[in-house]
Parts: structure tokens; C-alpha cells; sequence
């Protein structure tokens, strides 16, 4: 086997990726304190073609060098916007029809195995602060729970981590719909 070469990934350009077709899918960082997080969430994004990030509380926007340190040039592709309060961007996506989705534990959550995504629908999922998660008035706001199931002796993962695992299984559900 040999590695690729950069040459070889067939790399969609900025001005593709804008105009390409995007996942049903919307991100929102609800108050996330590490900017390498904040970078490394547009670098996933931009990896499996999400439709666009909020960055909502105290959530850093970009350009900041230390988001562009993770992000390495997807906060220009990833379409991004800033709001104030994660709650009331809740209600306006869950009144334009958008299902919302905290990444969360909580009583009656859905397993993320067993998460189905619905074809024809949006969705935002929301990823909480890296100590206290998503604010308790945004999870009962949401449509649903989806909790990552955790075998180990620790069950929380960094909100990166949590946000490539979830995007993918997403991503590989919503693709074999679309077939």
C-alpha cells in the first residue's frame, strides 16, 4: 500500500464545496469554551458536507488563530453564523420545520444506534459546553435526545469526539436513504 498524495484526495475547492450538495444537516455549539474544539466541529463538517454551524453563547467565532489551528481553512467553507441564545434559535429552526436534536443524557434519549433519520427532514444537533453539556432549557426544547452509547468507566467524551461520531453515523444513515 502507499499513502495518497494531497494531489490524489480529489479535494473539492472552496467555490465547489459551496455549491455542492449538503447533508439535511445543521450543527449548533451551544456555549463550547475550547476554540480547538470549535475548529476541529468545522473540520467535520466540511468533511462530510453539513449544511451549517451556529455558534451560539459563548461560543468563540472564527477568525480566532486558535479555531484556524484545528479548522485549518474550513471555517471558509463550512457556511457559519453566530447567535446570541441557543434557546431561541431552538424555536425558530423547530417552527421552520427543522427536527432538534440535543447530543445529550438524558431520561428517554434514543440511542444513537438506534437513531433513524426521517428522509425529506432537517436536523439540528446540538452539542453542549464541555463541562456542563447542553443547558436544560435547550434539551426540553428539543424534539429529541440522542445519547452516545458509552461501555467504559467514563461516559462523557470531548464534544470534538462526540460531534465526529455522531456527523458520521448520520452522514452513513441519511446517504443509505438517499440511494
Amino acid at each position: 500500500m502507499r499513502k495518497l498524495r494531497n494531489s490524489e484526495l480529489n479535494r473539492l475547492s472552496i467555490e465547489e464545496f459551496k455549491t455542492s450538495r449538503k447533508i439535511p444537516l445543521i450543527i449548533i455549539l451551544d456555549n463550547i469554551r475550547s476554540l480547538n474544539n470549535i475548529g476541529s466541529v468545522f473540520r467535520t463538517s466540511d468533511a462530510f458536507l453539513v449544511k451549517k454551524i451556529y455558534l451560539c453563547g459563548i461560543t468563540a467565532t472564527p477568525p480566532h488563530k486558535d479555531i484556524h489551528k484545528t479548522a485549518l481553512g474550513s471555517t471558509e467553507s463550512v457556511d457559519w453564523e453566530y447567535v446570541k441564545d441557543t434557546y431561541t434559535l431552538v424555536e425558530k429552526l423547530k417552527s421552520d420545520g427543522t427536527k432538534v436534536c440535543a447530543i445529550e443524557q438524558a431520561e428517554n434519549a434514543t440511542m444513537l444506534n438506534d437513531f433513524l433519520p426521517t428522509t425529506n427532514t432537517t436536523y439540528a444537533l446540538i452539542f453542549g459546553n464541555e463541562v456542563k453539556g447542553v443547558q436544560q432549557n435547550v434539551v426540553s426544547a428539543c424534539n429529541s435526545v440522542i445519547e452516545i452509547p458509552q461501555f467504559g468507566t467514563k461516559h462523557s467524551l470531548n464534544i470534538s469526539v462526540s460531534c465526529g461520531v455522531v456527523v458520521w453515523d448520520f452522514f452513513c444513515k441519511i446517504t443509505d436513504e438517499l440511494s
